[in-house]
């Protein structure tokens, strides 16, 4: 009996995988039109399918987010990481789902910083990110590198290697300033605990790293040389002056991830660079550290794409924003958060609704802006309300 009613469910999921969406506004690479999308084998075909009525909704690209560190609070929900890092991943599958992000890289730090951002944990999560079976979402992951850290380059290297990684981002968060005038750095007693270290030793480590500096630009060079024959994506963090972008470029880091000035994104677009800038950002309207606003460089031309940063809402959140403050049109600034960071991240497959394409999207109420439910492959991965009534027939 189990078997007849298990595979009558199968015959079902078959079906229930074969839509035509009619009656919806969709977002396609020309602009909005109402003509039907249909969808067969996790793609956009030509026509066929079971008749879903969606007026009064959009059906958009699902979302690629490139760079995202929320699914830290999935993991550690207060201080520490659980031992168990499955159940976090699926929660911050689910989160992903309900956002339309359909495709999402995962940024995990290998820091000196320790804890969640330390190489030990990079390690934890790389295993069970390999491990983690059913996720719906696609996802991705990213290893942002701290460039002090000298001795950890081969381990890193292997991590990278060991782990298929197909984005690396360097990073430079070695209080400078302080260390410079023999300071003791900001934060240093609250950095020390979350690493699990002494505040002394804690002290001691950056003074280590950051007497070694001048060993870093040709240490990074090699590193990157060896990372990009791999065919590793290479980007660098917070740019903030033309130089700097310059000597990232020459280093082959050519996506400027959240640069902190004009005067660098505008190094970055004359340079040919990807520029990705925080969604959150667009969201509060203003960077949370004082730096050059995001709206007002997506507003001058100087964005390829958003990325959720620290909140995965505030994606769908920043392009309604933009479009409601007369930014950019709902379909140019959709685009920032689909097609131009699946552009960045090299996927062709995806960030359109086109035919050939891969059946990612995201069904959202007109009126209120709510995502009622978002497609991976043509797979459900997340559906609610009255679109979830609509698709049960």
């Amino acid at each position: 009996m189990f078997g007849t009613v298990f595979g009558q469910a199968m015959t079902a999921t078959r079906r229930m995988n074969e839509w035509r969406l009619t009656g919806a506004d969709v977002l396609r690479a020309e602009g909005f039109s109402d003509h039907p999308v249909s969808v067969r084998d996790g793609h956009i075909v030509d026509q066929g399918g079971r008749e879903i009525d969606l007026r009064g909704f959009c059906v958009l690209p699902g979302i690629v987010d490139l760079h995202g560190d929320g699914f830290e609070r999935h993991l550690a929900p207060r201080r520490g990481a659980m031992k168990d890092l499955g159940p976090g991943l699926a929660a911050t599958d689910a989160e992903l789902a309900a956002n339309g992000i359909t495709t999402a890289v995962l940024a995990q730090f290998w820091s000196w910083e320790g804890g969640m951002r330390g190489p030990e944990f990079a390690r934890r999560f790389l295993a069970a990110l390999d491990a983690a079976d059913g996720m719906l979402t696609d996802v991705l992951v990213q290893l942002r590198l701290e460039t002090h850290m000298l001795d950890d380059y081969a381990d890193f290297e292997a991590a990278v290697s060991a782990h298929d990684v197909p984005y690396v981002v360097f990073n430079d968060h070695l209080p400078h300033k302080a260390l410079a005038k023999g300071k003791k750095p900001p934060r240093l007693t609250g950095q020390a605990l979350k690493a699990g270290r002494n505040p002394e030793t804690h002290e001691a480590l950056l003074k280590a790293m950051y007497a070694r500096k001048s060993e870093v630009p040709e240490a990074v060079s090699a590193l990157a040389a060896r990372l990009a024959m791999r065919q590793v994506r290479l980007g660098s963090h917070d740019d903030n002056t033309v130089e700097q972008r310059a000597r990232w470029r020459g280093c082959g880091a050519l996506i400027s991830e959240f640069p902190e000035t004009r005067e660098a994104a505008e190094a970055a677009r004359a340079g040919g660079d990807a520029i990705v800038l925080g969604a959150p950002n667009v969201v509060r309207g203003n960077s949370h550290k004082g730096n050059v606003s995001a709206g007002d460089l997506v507003a001058d031309g100087l964005c390829d794409a958003l990325a959720s940063d620290y909140h995965y809402p505030a994606m769908k959140q920043a392009v309604l924003r933009l479009a409601a403050d007369g930014v950019v049109s709902l379909e140019d600034g959709w685009r920032l958060i689909s097609s131009g960071p699946a552009a960045v991240l090299g996927l062709e497959d995806r960030g359109e609704i086109e035919v050939g394409k891969r059946a990612d999207m995201l069904v959202m109420d007109a009126n209120t802006g709510r995502v009622d439910a978002t497609l991976v492959g043509g797979r459900v991965s997340f559906m609610a309300g009255e679109v979830a009534a609509r698709f049960m027939g």
